[in-house]
Parts: C-alpha cells; sequence; structure tokens
C-alpha cells in the first residue's frame, strides 16, 4: 500500500517531560514563572515565561501567542523544546527568555475569543485587539522580567502567525523583530476557508468541529470532542450528506458560533473585510521576517499579502520574505527535501534553520549581520535558492500562455474562432485528489494530475516538449472566457509540471506518497478556484448571463519553479474540486442556504477565439 501522510490543522506536540530528543534539559536550564497580565480593559491574559538560570548575561525575549493552548501548566511542568526550535532548542541553547500566551478568552486567559480578531484602528482608554493586547503585554513583561535587554521578538505559524503580524501594529518601541510563519492574512480571499470566494468544505468542517468548541475559560482543558468520519472516504460523506444546510442539521447543530458566521456571511461583507490585517498594517516599526511555503495548502494566500503590505505601507522597515518548498509550516516540521513524490534534493529546513536564529540574534542581541537579501525563493524544478531585492523579481516579464481548442498552449493569441465544452455535474464533481481519505493531505499541492485528465469535465492544455529552461515567478494570472447555461460557475485552474516519459523511478520506491509511474508524473505546481459571480467584485456578486460569453479573471498565489528542459508545461481547466471546495449548484444564489434540488447540471464552454482568447499570464526570468 502507498503511504499517504495525513496533514493536520493544528500542531501541536506536549509533553510534562523537560527531556528533548537530543537530550537537552530544559528544566535544568530554564526557570518557568505564570503570570496573569492585565490587559487596559481589566481581562487577565495568561502567560508563561521561561527565563534561563544563566544570569551572567541579560537576554531577550521571544515572545508567541496562541489559541492553542500553552500547555504544560504549572510552574513546575515544562515542556521539552523552548522557541521556533523544531525540536533542536536552538534558541535555547543560544539562550532567550521565552513567553507563552494564551490568546484572550482561550484556555487559561480571560475574556471573550474572537476569531481573527478585527483591528481596531480607533480604541479608546478601555477598546483592544490583538495590537493593544501585545502592547499591554510587553510594558507588563518590561516591568516584571528580570534579566532582559530590553528587546522583544515575536513569532508564530498559522494562527499565531496571525497573531505576530496582527502584534506589531502601532509597535511597541521594544519590539524590534518579528517573524509571522505561514500566517493567515484572509480567510474569504485566499487562506483556509475560502479561496477566491469559493467555501473550502473539508478544512472548514474539520477545523471548526474540533476547535470552535466553548470551553468555559480560564480552564487548562478545552473540550474534546473530535468528529469521527463513518468510513475513510470524505468525497463520499459530503456527497452523501448534499446540501451544506445539512451540516449544522445533522452534525454541529448550531453549537458552532464561527460556523455559523460561515453561513451567515455567505458574500465579502464587513464581517470579513474587518479580518483582514493587511490593510491595518500600519506603523509598523518591527524588522519583519515572513516565512512561507510555496506548497501550503491552508495559507497560500497570507504571508506574500502581509510581506506587500508592510513593504508599502511602512518603506523604512527592514522586511523579508523567505519562501521554501514546504507545506505548512514544513521548515521546521520535516527536512523540506521532498514532498509526496516531487524531490527538492536539498535540505532546505536545515538551511532555513541557519536563517532565522541569524534574524532573531541580530536585531534582539545586536549580532553579526544576518546577510538577508529582501527575498529568498526556493525554485523547484531547478531545485535551487535564488536571491531578489524585490517580490516579484523585478527582472521578471509577463509570459502569456494562450489556450487552444485543440489542446495546445501558444504564446501567440488565437484567431478565427474556437471552444471547448463540458458538462458540470454536482452529482459528479471532479476530487481534488486520486486517493481521498477523510483527512486533507498537504501533498495534494504537487499531486500526480493524470487522474484528473483523463475526465470528460476537465480541459487539458500543453506545450511541445520544451527545449530549453523556463522559470517562471510570482503572481499567475487566469483569464478566461466562459459560456454556461447556467447563472453561476466555479473554474479551477491548475499549472503543472509534466515530466518526461523516461523520467527516472525514486529509488526508495517504499517512500513514495503514490504508488504511481514518475515516468509521464503530472506535477500540479499551482491550483487555484473562483466562483465566478465574484469576478467582478467579492463584495457585490453578479450572476452570469446564460448563453453569453463572460470574462473571468483572477490571480492564483504565486509560484516559483522552472520546468525543465524535456519537461512540458501543462494547463488543466475544470469547474469543481470537490470536496476540498464546496459544489456550486450553477445556479446565482445564497450557497449555504441551498437545498439539494437547487443543484443541476449546466453546461460550459471555454471560448478560445480572437475575439475571447482565454489565457494564462505568468511572469519569467532569466534561467
Amino acid at each position: 500500500m502507498p503511504k499517504l501522510i495525513k496533514s493536520v490543522l493544528i500542531f501541536l506536540v506536549v509533553s510534562v517531560s523537560a527531556y528533548a530528543q537530543d537530550g537537552y534539559d530544559v528544566r535544568e536550564h530554564y526557570t518557568k514563572h505564570e503570570y496573569a497580565i492585565p490587559m487596559r480593559d481589566g481581562t487577565k491574559i495568561f502567560t508563561a515565561v521561561y527565563s534561563p538560570k544563566d544570569k551572567s548575561r541579560t537576554y531577550p525575549m521571544l515572545m508567541v501567542k496562541t489559541p492553542y493552548s500553552i500547555r504544560p501548566y504549572g510552574v513546575d511542568n515544562f515542556p521539552t523544546n523552548l522557541g521556533p526550535s523544531g525540536g533542536d532548542n536552538r534558541f535555547a541553547k543560544d539562550g532567550y527568555i521565552f513567553i507563552y500566551q494564551d490568546v484572550r478568552g482561550r484556555f487559561m486567559s480571560e475574556g471573550e475569543f474572537v476569531n481573527m480578531t478585527p483591528h481596531n484602528p480607533d480604541k479608546g482608554p478601555t477598546d483592544h485587539d490583538e495590537s493593544s493586547d501585545m502592547y499591554d503585554t510587553v510594558e507588563f513583561l518590561l516591568e516584571n522580567v528580570d534579566n532582559h535587554n530590553g528587546n522583544v521578538g515575536i513569532f508564530g505559524i498559522s494562527y499565531r502567525g496571525f497573531y505576530a503580524a496582527a502584534s506589531i501594529i502601532d509597535s511597541h518601541p521594544a519590539i524590534k523583530a518579528a517573524s509571522p510563519q505561514s500566517p493567515m492574512a484572509d480567510i474569504f480571499y485566499g487562506d483556509d476557508f475560502h479561496h477566491r470566494g469559493a467555501f473550502f468544505l473539508l478544512d472548514a468542517f474539520r477545523f471548526f468541529r474540533g476547535f470552535d468548541q466553548d470551553h468555559n475559560n480560564p480552564t487548562t482543558q478545552g473540550k474534546q470532542d473530535p468528529f469521527q468520519f463513518p468510513g475513510d472516504d470524505s468525497y463520499k460523506f459530503f456527497m452523501e450528506l448534499g446540501a451544506l444546510h445539512n451540516v449544522n442539521d445533522k452534525y454541529f447543530h448550531g453549537n458552532s458560533p464561527f460556523w455559523n458566521k460561515l453561513m451567515e456571511h455567505g458574500d465579502y461583507d464587513e464581517f470579513w473585510q474587518s479580518r483582514h490585517i493587511v490593510p491595518h498594517l500600519n506603523n509598523v516599526t518591527v524588522n519583519v521576517m515572513t516565512v512561507i511555503g510555496s506548497f501550503d495548502a491552508e495559507d497560500s494566500y497570507g504571508g506574500t499579502a502581509i510581506y506587500h503590505g508592510i513593504e508599502e505601507k511602512n518603506p523604512n522597515t527592514d522586511n523579508f520574505l523567505i519562501r521554501g518548498p514546504w507545506f505548512h509550516g514544513g521548515f521546521v516540521r520535516s527536512p523540506g527535501t521532498e514532498l509526496g513524490n516531487v524531490q527538492f534534493d536539498v535540505q532546505t529546513s536545515a538551511d532555513y534553520k541557519e536563517i532565522d536564529l541569524k534574524f532573531f540574534n541580530h536585531y534582539l542581541k545586536g549580532g553579526p549581520d544576518h546577510e538577508l537579501p529582501e527575498v529568498l525563493a526556493f525554485y523547484t524544478g531547478a531545485n535551487e535558492w535564488r536571491e531578489h531585492a524585490q517580490w516579484p523579481p523585478e527582472e521578471s516579464e509577463p509570459l502569456t500562455f494562450y489556450l487552444k481548442a485543440d489542446g495546445s498552449i501558444d504564446h501567440d493569441a488565437p484567431e478565427g474562432e474556437g471552444s471547448v465544452e463540458w458538462v458540470s455535474d454536482p452529482k459528479n464533481p471532479v476530487p481534488y485528489t486520486q486517493e481521498v481519505s477523510s483527512g486533507r493531505s498537504r501533498e495534494y499541492m504537487v499531486e500526480d494530475q493524470r487522474f484528473a485528465a483523463t475526465r470528460p469535465d476537465v480541459m487539458v492544455y500543453q506545450t511541445d516538449v520544451l527545449t530549453e529552461d523556463v522559470t517562471l515567478t510570482g503572481k499567475i494570472t487566469a483569464d478566461l472566457y466562459l459560456e454556461t447555461t447556467g447563472t453561476d460557475a466555479d473554474l479551477v485552474v491548475k499549472l503543472i509540471d509534466v515530466f518526461p516519459d523516461n523520467y527516472p523511478e525514486i529509488e526508495a520506491a517504499e517512500d513514495k506518497y503514490m504508488d504511481v509511474p514518475m515516468a509521464g508524473y503530472q506535477m500540479m505546481v499551482r491550483g487555484e478556484i473562483i466562483r465566478a459571480k465574484y469576478r467582478n467584485s467579492y463584495e457585490n456578486p453578479e450572476p452570469i448571463t446564460p448563453g453569453e460569453v463572460t470574462q473571468v479573471k483572477f490571480l492564483l498565489p504565486d509560484v516559483s519553479h522552472t520546468f525543465k528542459q524535456g519537461h512540458r508545461i501543462m494547463i488543466q481547466v475544470q469547474s469543481s474540486w470537490f470536496p476540498l471546495a464546496d459544489r456550486n449548484p450553477h445556479q446565482f444564489m445564497n450557497i449555504y442556504e441551498a437545498r439539494d434540488e437547487d443543484y443541476i447540471k449546466a453546461t460550459h464552454k471555454l471560448h478560445h477565439s480572437a475575439a475571447h482568447p482565454s489565457s494564462v499570464t505568468i511572469n519569467r526570468i532569466p534561467n
């Protein structure tokens, strides 16, 4: 059986033992204190402080805020690792004071928890948000923690990465460095639970079933009510479940507050806009290093958006972007040598661990120059790091791939008429992966797409065999001309690297993610979906006029990949991606209120004519 590694939405290792795998004894070197830190509105936020026992020098403070619990609780209980260590305690060995904090309303912290707390730019004396909570925390730490050097750093992965970014708005002057890592920024446009307005059903269902449960804080124990799929087949489960309202009717029963908000706010209204952190990244005086994975299945938008937001609004801030070939948090959760069946040939996570300690040491300890370029990006395919002065690289130039009705791809626009047609059936949606399980694999981001290419409802376009390397970088713009019999539709665009027919097998065949031949492998480099009613505005959706050609233009997440000589570039277009994304009923309506009978077939036609030239444009840089 092929080995299928499941991804998890919450990554948390808990232990009361102080010994790490390398034998480092946290308890031997650190003292622990716990504080209930009062915020400006009187709410007390629970915080654990781990300080080095060696008092021969002062240390900077390095902090993480989390909604997932800072356990183990109690001053006599220690974790095995401290800091952004990836299990090696390199920060602890170097000497830091570590600060861990339960965010407002979670576990041992008082108050009301709010998912992705909206930033409040007009706070009164007792108004609060994540930036004010961080400001008040730093003030307390400076006054109450011994032996610090006056400098504070912040880090965090995923949700904690969001807190790292939200906490540096109107920065406290003691905060000198921050690293949002795999952060979410906008969960309607491109992170976690929506992509371009399409609802990411599988992730939202699995996450909020366990996370969004009231545990009556303060408490050291959250409720444990994990959902068990009846069988290991989420495709079958969600097909049998039917319309989205059945989630509450049959399983959640209205007991998940944020799921209810998901169902109540179908469009990009003030509820979602207020949770988009990027427009509020003002007065950031902190030196920032944003770390992202090019194959992040959860937060593919947030990191790049946060980097650009800080760059545009804070031109005097040192602002860096590290882009590796990682899954969500893979830079400290894996060796970074491979993902699924795709090999990177480089210990990319080891490379990263040479970077983050230098970054924090430089800004928090006055250490040697970190020697970072503004952008350090790993290019898969070529399997090499490249340095850039900006992102996208200044030297990049747009290259347009026109999709032709005969299945070819050309850089010349089509002439005359041309189109392809398929039936999109909500009762038989295209699966997002070949081996559907109850989980959502992280490896689907690079999975072989031959299983999809053979379906009649997946349109396939490819170049001739490449005679030279083609390196693509930065944003991808899909510009499609759709005609349909319905009043709404989804469109999925996938950029694919087709390996040569003589490509060798992986040496350690038992380590394959899926047991498929590597010869002719169709590696998904990037994929994205859009709900077509949002083609012109996410705030104000518009129906499609049946039988009328409609332009659907949208951005895919960025790319950094070299298509090698002898490979082909393929683009696939389809109209479902289930159950990763929910089904479109092909009717202009509030899908969250749709009934089972509302889901109908539609015939889609993609145009490839001189008047309506469907295309995908990507930036190219010299090899």
